[in-house]
């Protein structure tokens, strides 16, 4: 059985765990629209096509540009297909992210992901932490969790995620909040959050990483090349494939503006790791503490 057929739970739905991200559906810098909107279409739709079920996006990608795209290219719904957004960060005229954290920016942004996404309501809203704009930071989320608690009051929002935090802020938010999910950087390299999605696991929350070839070094890059090599795949398929096999929580969301590489993408859940690439795989990330 392919890890294709392996399904989590993702905003009160079994969800196939590898889903599609539309950041780069947006121009470069995720600023502006894209070059081809026609063959970002078309890879939205190849992608519902091939199985997937779990779209990420937000309203600050472009902003507006992917969540127009997404409605454009699929609107009305499958009724089994899961969009999951994010709030708490904007952009100004350069392109720059900065925070969105009261609760009249943040109702703001719901309402803006309603209306571009053309939904009555949102399946899942990650509250993006932008105490560090690139990394986790402490700092308290409570407020701005209370104001997405009072959106999903009114029938807004079905259930709230994070993205972009620590293990504390995630413990704190669940004395506000049911979470659906966490979405923070992890791959081969960077396994910050080895502890966590073990305790996500635990919880039964999905867990869920961007950048899956993010912050690798030449050498690292090298050895992955090496084993992709070696299983005839490419390092992009192998990544993928190590992070669906890392812990049955992992929900991925890789992104493309290339039908080609979508393909490539959605194969890697075909490929099984032997237990030697593993073990050269896993040499590679070094667990922080």
């Amino acid at each position: 059985m392919s890890h294709a057929t392996f399904t989590y739970s993702l905003g009160g739905r079994e969800v196939n765990r590898l889903g599609y991200g539309a950041m780069q559906l947006a121009g470069p810098g995720v600023f502006g629209p894209h070059a081809d909107e026609a063959r970002c279409m078309q890879v939205l739709r190849d992608a519902v096509q091939l199985g997937v079920r779990h779209i990420d996006t937000s309203d600050f990608y472009g902003p507006h540009v992917t969540n127009l795209l997404v409605k454009k290219a699929l609107h009305p719904y499958a009724s089994d297909l899961t969009l999951v957004t994010k709030v708490g960060a904007k952009r100004d005229n350069q392109g720059n992210w900065l925070p969105a954290f009261s609760a009249e920016e943040l109702t703001q942004a719901v309402e803006d992901n309603l209306r571009h996404l053309g939904l009555e309501v949102l399946d899942v809203v990650n509250l993006r932490s932008m105490f560090d704009v690139h990394q986790p930071a402490e700092g308290s989320l409570a407020e701005p969790l209370q104001a997405l608690v009072r959106l999903q009051e009114r029938g807004l929002i079905r259930h709230i995620g994070l993205s972009n935090v620590t293990a504390q802020q995630v413990a704190d938010a669940q004395q506000i909040s049911p979470i659906a999910c966490v979405q923070n950087l992890y791959n081969l390299a960077n396994r910050q959050d080895d502890a966590l999605i073990e305790q996500l696991a635990a919880q039964g929350i999905a867990y869920v990483p961007f950048f899956p070839l993010g912050g690798f070094s030449p050498l690292q890059s090298a050895e992955l090349s090496e084993v992709a090599q070696s299983l005839n795949a490419t390092p992009m398929q192998v990544a993928l494939a190590w992070l669906l096999q890392r812990s049955p929580n992992i929900m991925l969301i890789p992104g493309t503006s290339s039908p080609q590489h979508l393909r490539e993408n959605m194969a890697s859940a075909e490929l099984t790791l032997p237990a030697t690439a593993l073990e050269k795989l896993n040499r590679i990330g070094v667990v922080q503490s």
